[in-house]
């Protein structure tokens, strides 16, 4: 199937580049994530044999985000193996081209984020799979901003209390953010109300933004020298021992 093919592809050439500069590039596997007996069969390709770091999957296929029914076994093997699971933004089938002129990065990509976010808790993936380590790109999105809302939402709706029996708060706060687009006092103010810098990464979102843009933002913000140490490198490196050069 090309699904498989495509990212079986994609994760050899990843891990082969890996290789040949050997302690300067890590990798992220993708799943054909529409097609569960292929991304099972490739979770365990990535990481048992090409030693891949964790697994990369967007936000969301079509109309169905992280915590449908769907991708439970994903889900269940990830926990089963403690795997590092790093997510990126798309625009779902329900939300391409809203506004003519404004390109889904604008608006729908932090969206998408935070509609996922919202799936993996509420549907009880998260509270299922305790084992997995979720990163959130561009610091989760609105969800910071959304977040009273989210707590409140149990609290409304008595059905919910079954799927967050740890409360929604801790779950917001085990998952990890990267600072991609979101390294400026706007979104950091929101982002480290809700989690500790243990939970934030460095990231760039190259070449759209740089590393140098990243490192200047967070510089700015006026962390101290040892939490910009943490986000710049040793959350990195206690999520990803594999990346020690």
């Amino acid at each position: 199937m090309q699904r498989r093919r495509i990212a079986r592809e994609g994760n050899e050439w990843a891990a082969e580049l890996g290789r040949t500069h050997k302690g300067r590039f890590g990798s992220f596997a993708m799943l054909p994530m529409q097609d569960t007996d292929g991304a099972l069969n490739e979770l365990a390709y990535a990481l048992d044999v090409l030693k891949a770091d964790g697994i990369g999957l967007l936000t969301s296929y079509g109309d169905k985000w992280l915590g449908h029914p769907s991708y439970a076994p994903v889900m269940d093997e990830l926990n089963r193996r403690k795997a590092v699971l790093y997510t990126h933004p798309t625009a779902a089938n329900c939300c391409g081209n809203l506004q003519p002129g404004v390109p889904p990065t604008v608006v729908e990509f932090g969206t998408d984020t935070t509609r996922t976010i919202v799936d993996i808790v509420f549907s009880g993936t998260a509270a299922r799979c305790p084992d997995v380590k979720f990163i959130f790109t561009h610091a989760g999105g609105t969800m910071p901003f959304l977040a009273e809302r989210l707590l409140k939402m149990p609290e409304l709706d008595k059905s919910l209390l079954s799927r967050v029996p740890r409360g929604m708060l801790p779950e917001l706060q085990r998952f990890y953010y990267d600072t991609a687009w979101a390294a400026h006092p706007m979104a950091l103010a929101s982002l480290t109300q809700l989690v500790g810098t243990s939970q934030i990464l460095l990231g760039s979102d190259y070449p759209y933004r740089t590393g140098e843009d990243n490192v200047k933002g967070l510089a700015g913000y006026g962390f101290p020298a040892a939490d910009l140490r943490a986000i710049e490198r040793d959350n990195a490196l206690r999520l990803l021992p594999g990346i020690r050069g």
